[in-house]
């Protein structure tokens, strides 16, 4: 990688290419958020992710992700379902944020009748983050070290019943793996395409 992953950067990659939209019968949004690094040097980045409640029932009970849920029928569209799920889950208001763009719809599993759409924003001033009760914590990752091979590992994750060996980002005990690690990858890709 030839140098720090910056604001420039990441909206010429945003702006090269038309995201690829699935149909689906059932529709759900994510927030990829971006925000200044603190402390970092420079105008490195940080992306939010979210660990979401320990809840029974829940297929995602506990596991690492970006804010985000199902499109509701009051949403008037998917960028509406990104910035009310998000504002729900951490209190984050994303009216004021810039909106950089979106990346092609990802499907969680690949038998699954659903899509879901991330939008990409810039956040770049301080947000006082209010948990909801479906969020256990938040954290900012820097793009830089998810970008480096330091996070990156091999990781057995429990997938209805069945133990499966993915590839993962390991941020200290917290495993960050399938459709959440996947779309951080196509994102980075793209950013880095750049270099």
């Amino acid at each position: 990688m030839s140098g720090p992953i910056d604001l420039g950067r990441v909206r010429s990659a945003l702006a090269q290419a038309p995201s690829r939209e699935l149909v689906q019968p059932r529709r759900a949004a994510v927030a990829v958020v971006l925000a200044p690094s603190e402390g970092a040097p420079g105008a490195t980045l940080s992306v939010l992710l979210v660990r979401r409640s320990e809840r029974e029932g829940d297929p995602w009970s506990g596991h690492m992700a970006l804010p985000g849920g199902h499109a509701q029928p009051e949403d008037p569209d998917l960028l509406h379902t990104a910035r009310r799920e998000t504002l729900e889950e951490v209190g984050i208001d994303l009216g004021d944020a810039e909106l950089l763009g979106q990346l092609d719809d990802v499907s969680p599993m690949r038998s699954s009748d659903m899509a879901v759409r991330p939008f990409v924003f810039w956040a770049p001033t301080p947000h006082r983050i209010t948990l909801s009760e479906e969020v256990a914590e938040v954290l900012w990752v820097p793009l830089d070290a998810l970008a480096s091979d330091a996070l990156r590992a091999t990781r057995e994750v429990a997938v209805r019943g069945a133990t499966l060996r993915v590839p993962a980002y390991v941020i200290e005990e917290r495993v960050v793996w399938g459709m959440t690690f996947h779309l951080l990858e196509r994102f980075l890709a793209a950013v880095l395409a750049l270099a």
